[in-house]
C-alpha cells in the first residue's frame, strides 16, 4: 500500500497533533485528511507554515493545561453523591462505573468529562465514600470524592421498653418505713415522761 507524508494542521486521535509530520496511507490522506482540512501535503512551501502551526499548538496546549488545572481544583472540593439499591443488610446491588460517574458529574455539576479520564481499578461495589482518580490532562490529575448512598432505607432497630429494677422501687418504701420509725421514737419517749409516778408502798409496823 502506497504511503505519503503529510503535516497535520489539527489534532487527530491516534495520529498526532498539529505540526506533526506523519506517514499515512495515500488513500487515507487523499480521501479524508486533506479534504477535511486536517492535514496538508509535505512540500517545501507548506514547510514554511510549520512555525505558525507550532505556535498555535503551544498556545492550545497552554490553554488546555490552565483550564484543566482550574477544573482539578474545583473537582477536588466536590462530593459526588450517587444512589444505589441495596439489601436490608446494607449490601449494594450492582456497581458504580466510570460511565455513571461521568453522567452524574454532568447532571449534578454540569461538568463534562470523558469517562476515559476517570480512572477506576474496578467498579465501586460498596456503600460509603470512595476516592476516585481523574486524569484530566497528561500533566494534571486530581481526586474526586464519590459517596454512594443507599436508595433503600434501612430498617429502624426495635426499641426495647425500659423497665426499672425492682430493687430501686423498694427503696422509697424503706425510706418511708424508716421515717415512721424515727417519728415513733420521740412519741414513745414523750409518753414515758408524761406517765405519773406510783406512790411509795407503806411499810408495815411490827406488832
Amino acid at each position: 500500500m502506497a504511503k505519503t507524508e503529510v503535516i497535520l494542521t489539527q489534532s487527530v486521535i491516534g495520529l498526532g497533533a498539529e505540526s506533526d509530520h506523519v506517514k499515512v496511507a495515500a488513500g487515507y490522506a487523499r480521501n479524508y485528511l486533506l479534504p477535511q482540512g486536517l492535514a496538508i501535503p509535505q512540500t517545501a512551501a507548506n514547510k514554511r507554515r510549520l512555525e505558525v502551526l507550532r505556535q498555535r499548538r503551544a498556545e492550545r496546549e497552554a490553554h488546555d493545561f490552565n483550564t484543566m488545572s482550574e477544573l482539578a481544583k474545583s473537582l477536588s472540593k466536590m462530593v459526588l453523591v450517587v444512589t444505589a439499591k441495596s439489601g436490608e443488610d446494607g449490601k449494594m446491588f450492582g456497581s458504580v462505573t466510570a460511565g455513571i460517574i461521568a453522567d452524574e458529574l454532568k447532571h449534578q455539576f454540569e461538568v463534562a468529562i470523558d469517562k476515559k479520564k476517570i480512572h477506576l481499578e474496578h467498579p465501586l461495589r460498596a456503600l460509603g465514600e470512595h476516592e476516585v482518580e481523574l486524569r484530566l490532562h497528561p500533566e494534571v490529575s486530581t481526586t474526586l470524592k464519590v459517596r454512594i448512598d443507599s436508595a433503600t432505607p434501612l430498617p429502624k432497630p426495635l426499641e426495647t421498653p425500659h423497665v426499672e429494677p425492682k430493687g430501686k422501687e423498694a427503696g422509697p418504701a424503706r425510706v418511708r418505713d424508716s421515717a415512721r420509725t424515727k417519728e415513733a421514737g420521740p412519741a414513745k419517749a414523750e409518753a414515758k415522761r408524761e406517765r405519773p409516778l406510783r406512790p411509795p408502798r407503806a411499810e408495815k409496823k411490827p406488832e
